[in-house]
């Protein structure tokens, strides 16, 4: 059996700018989300360059415009895409998180993509040691691309 659930959804309006923009994003999103692995982390290490370290703020404020832009991101099920569009959205807007892909560090284990900003997760239940790693893109001037 299993129950459909939802994250919160936060129905206040944006400028048409930032709507235009969290669209774009999205829509990209989609289609980088069908790439293999390796192929994505690329893609997503080269978009990053030259921005910006995101802050919790910015990290925050594009979570919030994604989840507003698509009900079907609010589900626990799309975290791939859903963090994918969070980093997009961010790399518009000139700054980068830490887009990561790991599996939960204590069972139940499951994979899980989510973005982290100021060493902190951005949207996510629990603290960054609950997740173990695999794969991390951070801003590029903190670095490259790690698979560990």
């Amino acid at each position: 059996m299993s129950i459909t659930v939802a994250l919160e959804r936060n129905r206040t309006r944006r400028p048409l700018r930032l709507r235009l923009l969290t669209r774009l994003a999205i829509c990209t999103a989609r289609l980088l989300v069908l790439l293999r692995p390796h192929l994505l982390t690329r893609v997503l290490t080269r978009l990053s360059r030259g921005a910006a370290a995101a802050n919790s703020t910015q990290a925050h404020g594009a979570r919030a415009s994604v989840l507003a832009a698509s009900l079907s991101l609010n589900g626990l099920r799309s975290c791939l895409p859903r963090s994918v569009s969070i980093a997009l959205l961010c790399r518009l807007q000139g700054v980068w998180p830490t887009w990561c892909v790991g599996v939960r560090a204590a069972p139940p284990f499951a994979a899980h993509a989510w973005v982290e900003a100021d060493g902190e997760l951005i949207g996510e239940r629990g603290r960054p040691e609950s997740f173990a790693r695999l794969i991390a893109v951070p801003p590029a001037k903190a670095g490259r691309a790690t698979e560990e």
